[in-house]
């Protein structure tokens, strides 16, 4: 059987109702069959009448709140959550009203920033947010408030986990805000970053190749007391340098922990063409970026236990291929003790259900 059409078990556990979670398995099937987001190719790769199945999923996209579904996916012993942008070009799109420029100021596009779990090597989406040059502008804000927002969403269920972010999100405006809201926090540093001793005297970040250095107690732009720590191996052009409000040894445990979520952007791009994603309205986008980050999920734990059930821990093929790549691209069947061993695992990572979706 198309291990497309075997979707309906998992995507049950995520929809409290049986019809509705029938549609989303039917057309979330579409989107890994086809690998596509739109909703042109999705139709298409759905079983039934081509026409029929695009009405349906504009129906769907309408009736869902596919955000909160996605909400869902939060791990809840995971040791922390990331957090990171990527930008979606979008060159052709002058006229759609949430495409702005990207940062060469010239391109068309939008940021889209996720929020995720690790999990294999790979990251587990829980929560986004877009915004773009043109959407900052018409809603009086900045790309500072768009950031607070996606935290916002799950700041509830993150409790005392620290956020790990990279490099974007070395602001002031941002410490500043965690600091107040009680969020612990691992982030890495650009280059330049300032920090002052309780006298207010700077204090020079300088370290040796090969060397760890830990600096306590100083201030973040003689604002936000913090705790630094660089580190620059051996083969390195320049030093890494990670600022938490944890102890500094942990904070860069944490951060050389962090599954890189830009392999989950990369297999999203590679693996269901997620950069070709384009909606006339930012709602629509929106929905599709949920429900697109859902997919993804479900063939990244499926394709993991695929993976394993193929090729042993040891083997080079275990490591050359990742969860997502099996169940998509390998013409392996989902035998039947697999799927249960899989629906077993998948349950397991979405209970308890939350009350609040």
């Amino acid at each position: 059987m198309d291990k497309c059409n075997q979707l309906l078990p998992f995507v049950r556990d995520l929809f409290d109702d049986t019809g509705v979670a029938w549609k989303a398995a039917r057309i979330i099937g579409g989107i890994l069959k086809g690998r596509s987001p739109r909703l042109s190719d999705i139709s298409r790769a759905m079983q039934g009448n081509e026409a029929a199945n695009y009405k349906c999923v504009q129906r769907f996209l309408d009736s869902c709140d596919l955000q909160e579904v996605l909400l869902r996916l939060y791990r809840e012993e995971a040791p922390f959550v990331i957090g990171d942008p990527t930008e979606m070009p979008r060159p052709q799109a002058k006229k759609t009203e949430y495409v702005g420029t990207l940062s060469d100021g010239e391109t068309k596009g939008y940021w889209l920033m996720m929020l995720a779990t690790p999990y294999h090597g790979r990251a587990i989406p829980c929560g986004f947010v877009d915004y773009s040059s043109r959407t900052i502008n018409q809603d009086a804000t900045s790309r500072n408030m768009h950031h607070f927002a996606a935290f916002g969403k799950i700041k509830e269920l993150i409790g005392d986990k620290p956020l790990v972010l990279d490099r974007e999100f070395s602001y002031l405006e941002l410490l500043e805000n965690l600091v107040v809201e009680g969020v612990n926090f691992v982030i890495r540093l650009k280059v330049g970053a300032k920090f002052y001793d309780g006298e207010g005297k700077e204090v020079a970040l300088s370290i040796q190749k090969g060397e760890t250095r830990a600096i306590n107690k100083v201030f973040y732009k003689g604002k936000v007391f913090v705790n630094v720590i660089g580190r620059w191996k051996e083969g390195f052009s320049e030093p890494m340098w990670i600022m938490t409000n944890l102890k500094a040894e942990e904070g860069l445990e944490i951060y050389l922990q962090r599954m890189k979520i830009k392999e989950t952007f990369r297999d999203l791009k590679s693996l269901l063409h997620f950069d070709k994603l384009m909606n006339k309205r930012r709602s629509w986008m929106e929905k599709m970026v949920a429900l697109m980050l859902i997919a993804y999920t479900l063939a990244l734990i499926l394709g993991e236990v695929l993976r394993s059930h193929l090729f042993p821990a040891d083997t080079h093929k275990h490591r050359l291929y990742s969860g997502p790549f099996i169940f998509l691209k390998l013409k392996n069947d989902f035998p039947p003790p697999i799927q249960s061993l899989a629906k077993t695992h998948f349950s397991q990572l979405l209970y308890p259900v939350r009350t609040h979706v």
